[in-house]
């Protein structure tokens, strides 16, 4: 190993699609009972020898914005995009236009879901899919990076 690369930090940024800014308040039959402010220090504690940050926007331009804003310089994304999994051609271009590797991550299976979740646009360009495991989903996102 390079002496250099040696101390490089790894840098993971996890960003949230619409909705996801009302998690422990929405649906909690289905998403848990959890806000994500809470979840994201426990995931920073839990990884605290890696750079983790945080991005979430209700707005599809800004999610875009942000994966190529990240998307050149930090070693992974993890994205729950809510339901612009399942109608956003254009964050799908936006994952396929650059270069660091993005984890797909859903907290519900969407596959038990309405039919109309069923098909993720965005998972055939990521790296891999994490759905079921509840905001476990985010923790095994990180590990898939660190393997």
């Amino acid at each position: 190993m390079n002496v250099l690369n040696m101390y490089t930090i790894m840098k993971i940024i996890i960003i949230n699609g619409p909705n996801l800014n009302l998690l422990g308040v929405r649906e909690k039959s289905i998403y848990g009972d959890s806000d994500f402010a809470t979840y994201f220090s426990q995931l920073k504690t839990l990884f605290s020898t890696i750079s983790l940050e945080y991005f979430q926007s209700n707005v599809e331009g800004e999610i875009i914005n942000k994966l190529h804003e990240n998307g050149f310089e930090f070693d992974g994304i993890i994205i729950n995009a809510g339901a612009y999994t399942h109608t956003s051609i254009a964050i799908r271009d936006a994952i396929s236009g650059i270069k660091t590797p993005v984890v797909e991550v859903h907290i519900s299976n969407i596959l038990t879901r309405e039919s109309f979740r069923h098909e993720s646009l965005i998972g055939p360009v990521c790296a891999g899919s994490i759905m079921g495991f509840g905001l476990d989903s985010y923790r095994l996102g990180i590990e898939s990076f660190l393997k």
